[in-house]
């Protein structure tokens, strides 16, 4: 009897579970992965700093700003020394950046990353010194130091040379400390606006619309193709977080323009779901030429008075491919896939064909170049 009770507890259960499952939209993505909350954003930081502790690989020593940032340091720490003396080989002048979210208190931790901005070769192994990072206004708030952690080196001699990634650049997990937080009170708003990563009316309209069916009211609106703004609700007045838990986790299905993006320096092609092709004949063939250039060289008989001569000769060779027309047409992206696949054209190949079908009319979307 009680194995029964238990049995129909999770069926019912089961079928309470369907319609939650079912009520998510075909392609559905959560607001949060494709629009932000106005408000909610990282400030960058910047600072000047210099790193110690290197192993001969700093800065060299005509590098004016690392002997004038040295002997200053020195100066304030009560150090008189002539700036000649001093070798920079173990040190090197850097830049200090980090970004500060909008809700980081006093005493958060920030990571922050160190370039070098001088001839150094390596920054394996440095230190930063305390350096101040500033935001755009000109006020300190953070300070960072810290060991260095560079993912590559670089090592030589005088006849050969090694390196792996970058060696100039290093990182410190946790390195700035906020000393200043930002003055924004976020549960004082009375208004909230999503801003949409890809402009699109649709998804624009979408979104309000189901902001308004989910909190059973006219409480957003889609002001244009980027921004939806939406009416805190009374009774989340003061109380955004579960409001902003709640929205950001809703699903929609994004509704963007057909676009085709092409990267010719590495020969990639991206094709966008709803891109179509209108019914076209397409033939496309390779043309090759090789030119070389070789030199003949003629020798005078024995005992002639003749010289010997150096003729220049150019070969020309020109290839092309025949190929048949074939039909192209693209109701469904696997279809465009296949009839672009059928000509047996390389990525570069369908460069060329993209952009010739766009200027016939036939490709239907927006065709990107990078």
């Amino acid at each position: 009897m009680k194995m029964t009770i238990l049995r129909l507890f999770v069926l019912c259960l089961g079928m309470a579970f369907l319609p939650l499952c079912a009520a998510g939209p075909a392609h559905a993505v959560r607001i949060k992965d494709i629009a932000t909350f106005s408000g909610v954003r990282d400030n960058q930081l910047i600072g000047y700093g210099l790193v110690v502790g290197l192993a001969g690989t700093g800065d060299k020593k005509d590098s004016v700003f690392t002997l004038s940032s040295m002997k200053n340091m020195m100066d304030r720490m009560g150090v008189g020394i002539d700036s000649g003396a001093f070798k920079t080989k173990n040190v090197a002048s850097v830049m200090v950046t980090a970004r500060m979210p909008v809700s980081a208190k006093p005493g958060t931790r920030l990571d922050v990353t160190v370039s070098s901005v001088g001839d150094a070769t390596s920054l394996l192994g440095g230190v930063l010194l305390q350096t101040a990072l500033k935001g755009v206004d000109g006020k300190i708030y953070s300070l960072a130091q810290g060991s260095l952690t560079v993912g590559g080196y670089s090592a030589g001699g005088r006849a050969a040379s090694t390196s792996k990634n970058v060696s100039t650049v290093g990182i410190i997990p946790g390195g700035g400390i906020v000393e200043r937080g930002i003055p924004f009170e976020f549960n004082q708003q009375d208004k909230l606006t999503l801003n949409l990563r890809i402009a699109d009316f649709s998804t624009a309209q979408q979104i309000a619309e189901r902001l308004n069916s989910v909190m059973g009211g006219p409480f957003a609106r889609a002001v244009d193709a980027t921004s939806v703004t939406m009416e805190v609700p009374p009774q989340h007045r003061n109380n955004l977080v579960p409001l902003m838990a709640s929205v950001e986790n809703l699903d929609i299905s994004p509704d963007t323009a057909a676009r085709v993006v092409v990267d010719e320096k590495t020969g990639t092609v991206v094709l966008g779901r709803d891109v179509r092709i209108s019914r076209a004949a397409v033939a496309h063939g390779n043309l090759q030429i090789t030119v070389q250039e070789s030199e003949q060289v003629s020798q005078p008989g024995p005992f002639s008075q003749g010289q010997t001569v150096v003729s220049p000769q150019t070969e020309a060779n020109v290839r092309e491919e025949k190929r048949n027309l074939n039909m192209v047409e693209g109701a469904t992206l696997q279809e465009l896939v296949d009839g672009l696949n059928a000509i047996g054209a390389t990525p570069r190949d369908l460069i060329s064909i993209l952009r010739t079908l766009q200027v016939s009319g036939s490709l239907h979307a927006e065709l990107e170049v990078l």
